[in-house]
């Protein structure tokens, strides 16, 4: 499978063009997912073949924050890529997941749900 980044909820464009710009030497797809396709499973977006497609469209409330999914990158390419991250002033992004086989079947908010609850309890009070 191709190395892939799920965004959901992207930042402004300014943001967005300095994300790109630092992911952009490490020929990393970028794949911004638009808000309708927040009900498909994140196995389904990042391009794998055995997850089938949710039907119809999402239509609650966007997410409260930024969120990227890594697909497909081994341990070295997943620093490279959150080292990228942090240099190039765009962030803090709290909201971070690894696509496994656990949550290759959950929705982004269900994803996103799960990412502030860890962040909570790993930073009280924040």
């Amino acid at each position: 499978m191709k190395e892939t980044i799920l965004l959901f909820n992207a930042p402004d464009k300014e943001k967005l063009l300095k994300i790109e710009m630092a992911l952009f030497p490490l020929r990393l797809r970028l794949k911004r997912i638009q808000k309708e396709d927040y009900n498909q499973p994140l196995g389904f977006l990042a391009g794998m073949k055995d997850i089938a497609p949710a039907e119809g469209t999402f239509s609650g409330d966007e997410l409260p924050g930024t969120m990227f999914v890594f697909c497909f990158l081994s341990d070295s390419r997943l620093n490279q890529a959150l080292a990228a991250l942090r240099r190039c002033g765009a962030g803090p992004f709290p909201y971070k997941a690894i696509l496994t086989p656990t949550n290759s079947a959950w929705t982004a908010p269900d994803c996103f749900a799960e990412l502030k609850k860890e962040h909570e309890a790993l930073h009280p009070g924040e």
